[in-house]
């Protein structure tokens, strides 16, 4: 690759798409482009149009999404669906009608059913019911996915899918109603502690299991398998589905993981939990062999990674947290 491949990060003041924007300035071997939101509103479809028509893209990573944790994917299913849905439309089919080289789609680990063999393999896909509390965000997912796939056999694009598992790190979304279990967790525990609470409050009975990825690793991943050589790829897709898992192939209980983010943050007090709450899937571990087989390996332990998510939480939100 060179300077002169126009890489469109999609989303890059996302967690991801920060990620995604972080390693490719590292390897330094292409020009990235982006885009605020005030430039160009992914769900409008005349303007994706004209910025693809404008701009001579080569790849794109699309990371772009609408994301939050249960409540916000209870409280807003209209939302979830209809946004990502188009987003996911607008920006892989003006990639298309532009000629761009290569796409990447980030969809996520919560595509595949409820009740999943562990670990789940690829394979799994609509197998099953999806899990009742992020329906609408799932399927617009698989929508992405399906599209990428059926571009791909219709035109012959090169059009590829990643699954990350449940992910952490810099620049996530801290809201205290709208994030994931990580942040959430990470919100409520440093509260506690500025507050001298002698208790935190999770919801759930706090034995449902979570493999989580720190968001690094899924750039570094995301990057390494961009560049995978066409007619592999295709052997690989042929042997197997169209997308590939990202994750580490290690889960914890939620209870454990509560345990583990209430010391590094330095919570002293209980960690209960709230039965009338739900658990959401029981289970979620990926099964990584394909990215394995691909020499493609998370490295960062959880306590370091959460250590820096932390540390990147305290400078953006900790002034605003009060005794």
């Amino acid at each position: 690759m060179s300077k002169e491949i126009r890489t469109f990060v999609a989303g890059h003041n996302g967690m991801v798409g920060r990620a995604v924007v972080r390693r490719l300035a590292a390897l330094d071997f292409c020009t990235v482009v982006t885009r605020n939101r005030d430039e160009l509103d992914l769900t409008d479809k005349d303007a994706v149009e004209a910025f693809f028509r404008s701009e001579d893209i080569d790849h794109v990573y699309l990371a772009a999404a609408k994301v939050g944790g249960i409540k916000a994917n209870s409280v807003y299913p209209a939302d979830f669906i209809y946004d990502n849905l188009m987003i996911e439309a607008n920006v892989i089919d003006q990639a298309y009608r532009a000629g761009v080289n290569r796409l990447m789609f980030f969809g996520s680990s919560c595509i595949y059913p409820k009740f999943a063999e562990q670990p789940i393999s690829e394979r799994a896909l609509l197998s099953g019911h999806l899990e009742p509390t992020n329906e609408p965000y799932a399927i617009a997912k698989i929508a992405g996915l399906k599209l990428c796939e059926s571009y791909n056999r219709q035109y012959g694009t090169d059009f590829r899918s990643v699954m990350p598992t449940n992910l952490y790190g810099p620049n996530d979304n801290y809201h205290p109603e709208n994030s994931h279990v990580v942040p959430a967790l990470i919100r409520r525990m440093h509260e506690a502690k500025v507050r001298g609470q002698d208790s935190v409050m999770v919801w759930g009975s706090g034995t449902p299991r979570r493999e989580l990825l720190y968001v690094d690793d899924l750039a570094i991943a995301a990057v390494e398998i961009m560049q995978i050589q066409l007619d592999q790829w295709k052997k690989d897709c042929e042997a197997s589905f169209s997308h590939i898992n990202i994750g580490t192939g290690v889960d914890s209980s939620i209870a454990e993981l509560a345990q583990t983010i209430a010391r590094v943050v330095g919570f002293e007090g209980e960690v209960l939990f709230d039965l009338s709450k739900p658990d959401g899937t029981p289970r979620k571990l990926l099964d990584v062999r394909r990215m394995h087989a691909h020499g493609i390996r998370a490295t960062t332990k959880f306590e370091d990674g959460l250590a820096v998510a932390y540390e990147d939480f305290c400078e953006r939100y900790g002034e605003q947290v009060s005794a």
